[in-house]
């Protein structure tokens, strides 16, 4: 196994950096990898671009999270909060709530909900001028007791200044302070009266802005358990299945690649073109390059990693560093099954020879021979072996004599 493994590293750097097996000079080397490393970035640029042509799960369930965690808060003020939402700061967005939340759909796959739609309908719905002057009025208020409250900060710190200059017997004439302390205390007890005074009037803005039809449509709206329940299964069941849906748009833009670059590099070596023969080649390393990366990354948080995930949740609670184990233990398993397969059926030694010695080629490098020769011109490769049985010279790697028909031990090969 690992001499077949040397053997195939060794030809793999073979063909990348030689032409009709001559090694590539420094300067051409170095234009090859310049090439190898901007095509590798329009590659990953181009995988990035497709894998978000189908619409993602928080473009096509926009409401679903502002709407989760309305039902998670606790406040006396959610009410308000998620309403209030709906009366955004920027008013020189010509866009409604539906019209943004449609936008994902434009140049891309997949819809929006229609229960987000429905969402931000009535969102639109609360978003006109008067809920906007009621929003104005409350602000206003708040910058108000802000001020005020800042007002009482300073009013205190002098305060206390005062009572100790007082204590210690000091003159009002001496005294740094702007105000004294009987004084600091009554501005300190109006300037309290009056927050509690704005901020009622904030609570009866935030009733009035709550009472409107709009208003408790959306709240009744959002307090339906259906609505909510349809939103979260289609944005869980999407958030499960968009990795398995990128990988599969990545693959449909690499897979193309990869089969030109395959088709380019056998007819180059077929015709003798060395030097498309190694940009083909390089390109056909470039191309599975990102392929592979692709993949590992879908094995970390695709639908396999879901299900891992599900199965150890259920079996073994919160012991998630299981997955962890179940990779360590299956993805060896998988790459042995891989390397077997390719082993046997793509890199296999005697079907490669089998249709090589129909065509008249180097049972090695696949060039161009005569009959009867004996050592490829190309790569100097022994075609021949001596027969186990008659002990003529009977083709290399094919499993029965050309004289005799004995078959042919491969473990002496």
């Amino acid at each position: 196994m690992f001499a077949r493994i040397r053997r195939l590293l060794s030809q793999f750097f073979s063909r990348s950096r030689t032409i009709n097996n001559e090694p590539l000079n420094k300067v051409s080397l170095i234009v090859i990898i310049l090439i190898d490393i901007f095509i590798l970035i329009n590659v990953f640029t181009g995988l990035d671009d497709i894998s978000r042509w189908h619409i993602s799960p928080t473009e096509a369930y926009p409401c679903y999270s502002e709407w989760q965690n309305y039902r998670t808060k606790t406040t006396q003020d959610k009410d308000y909060e998620i309403v209030r939402l709906s009366l955004p700061y920027n008013l020189n967005n010509k866009l409604n709530f539906q019209q943004n939340y449609q936008r994902a759909e434009a140049g891309h796959l997949g819809e929006v909900s229609k229960n987000c739609l429905q969402y931000a309908g009535y969102k639109d719905k609360i978003n006109d001028t008067q809920n906007q002057q009621i929003i104005k009025n409350i602000d206003q208020r708040q910058a108000k007791i802000s001020n005020i409250e800042q007002a009482n900060r300073t009013i205190k710190t002098q305060y206390d200044s005062t009572l100790l200059e007082k204590i210690a017997g000091q003159g009002r004439e001496q005294s740094i302070n702007q105000v004294g302390a009987e004084k600091a205390k009554q501005r300190l007890e109006q300037n309290n009266r009056q927050i509690s005074t704005i901020k009622q009037e904030i609570s009866n803005l935030k009733n009035e802005l709550l009472a409107k039809v709009e208003s408790t449509n959306f709240i009744a709206f959002l307090k339906d358990e259906n609505q909510f329940s349809e939103v979260d299964k289609g944005y869980q069941q999407a958030s499960f299945w968009y990795p398995s849906i990128q990988l599969a748009f990545q693959s449909l833009f690499l897979l193309p690649l990869i089969l030109i670059a395959l088709s380019v590099h056998k007819f180059a070596q077929r015709r003798g073109y060395g030097l498309i023969s190694l940009i083909s080649w390089h390109l056909l390393v470039i191309f599975f390059i990102p392929l592979i990366v692709k993949i590992f990354e879908f094995l970390q948080v695709g639908a396999i990693f879901q299900f891992l995930f599900n199965v150890i949740s259920t079996l073994f609670g919160g012991l998630l560093f299981l997955i962890n184990y179940a990779y360590i233990l299956l993805i060896p398993i998988i790459g042995f099954g891989i390397i077997q397969f390719f082993q046997k059926f793509v890199f296999n030694i005697k079907v490669q020879a089998a249709s090589r010695v129909q065509k008249s080629r180097c049972v090695n490098c696949a060039k161009k021979i005569r009959h009867l020769d004996t050592y490829c011109p190309h790569c100097g490769y022994y075609q021949n072996m001596e027969c186990q049985n008659c002990h003529n010279l009977t083709y290399k790697h094919l499993p029965y004599c050309k004289h005799c028909g004995a078959s042919q031990d491969s473990s002496v090969l």
